[in-house]
């Protein structure tokens, strides 16, 4: 299979999208008849704040941060139902897959989506004001419906963070991967090689991993620089994991 018939971008149908029954709406216009796109992983995703956290790390310290993680993991439009909130997670393949979905979701804020783009996915999306404890306007949250990879960049650090190799078929996976052999065990943001008290094992001998996540963490390991944190790449193996650690 050819590099551009490889190309592949994240999507995530966002809580407000599940919360307003647009599931089949989206998956319609995502759909192969529409966007000569094929599907190569899915997953639904109990969104812990680790995860949300290493999504949204461009935009630690603003001030909607704390809001965007509690849409991301559901608590914004599940308050009361910690058992509804979800998320779904795709892997879009296929010639110019960035590109394309990018503009079936339409523009990031649902205000210019109508104006610009009425029709597209985003345009159904609401913006939500943030208050402070003393009810003053600090700024808004964009309810949008969606996430769509904005770059090639992009879309391999969020397919790596949101999925594991396993988790797409062998066939249509578009990194290196590599087979390891030493256990990884995480605890407390810290990384080891032998089981701890309270430790999870991220990696056992003879799993395929992602070849940059094993290089991440035998960098990380020897207490040198990484490209990547330990939270980037433990984020995935923890998904959907009853772990207090997350």
């Amino acid at each position: 299979m050819n590099k551009k018939e490889l190309e592949q971008t994240l999507v995530l149908i966002k809580p407000d999208a599940l919360k307003n029954s647009l599931i089949g709406y989206v998956l319609s216009q995502l759909s192969e008849v529409h966007s000569g796109l094929r599907f190569a992983g899915a997953k639904i995703v109990q969104v812990n704040r680790m995860l949300a956290d290493q999504h949204y790390a461009e935009h630690r310290g603003k001030v909607f941060f704390p809001a965007l993680i509690d849409y991301l993991i559901g608590l914004a439009h599940y308050p009361n139902d910690p058992w509804k909130r979800r998320v779904i997670a795709f892997v879009f393949q296929g010639p110019g897959a960035i590109v394309k979905i990018r503009a079936i979701a339409g523009p990031t804020n649902p205000d210019e989506a109508r104006e610009k783009s009425p029709g597209c996915i985003r345009a159904l999306g609401t913006i939500v004001q943030l208050k402070d404890a003393s009810g003053n306007v600090i700024g808004e949250r964009m309810d949008n419906l969606i996430h769509a990879s904005s770059t090639k960049t992009e879309a391999e650090r969020e397919i790596k963070l949101w999925f594991k190799p396993n988790d797409i078929p062998p066939l249509m996976r578009a990194y290196p991967t590599e087979v390891n052999k030493e256990y990884y065990y995480f605890n407390d943001k810290k990384l080891s090689l032998s089981h701890e008290p309270g430790s999870v094992c991220l990696l056992a001998p003879g799993d395929y991993v992602w070849k940059s996540d094993l290089e991440a963490l035998r960098l990380i390991y020897k207490g040198r620089p990484s490209p990547c944190n330990i939270e980037t790449v433990a984020a995935k193996y923890l998904i959907n994991e009853e772990r207090e650690t997350v």
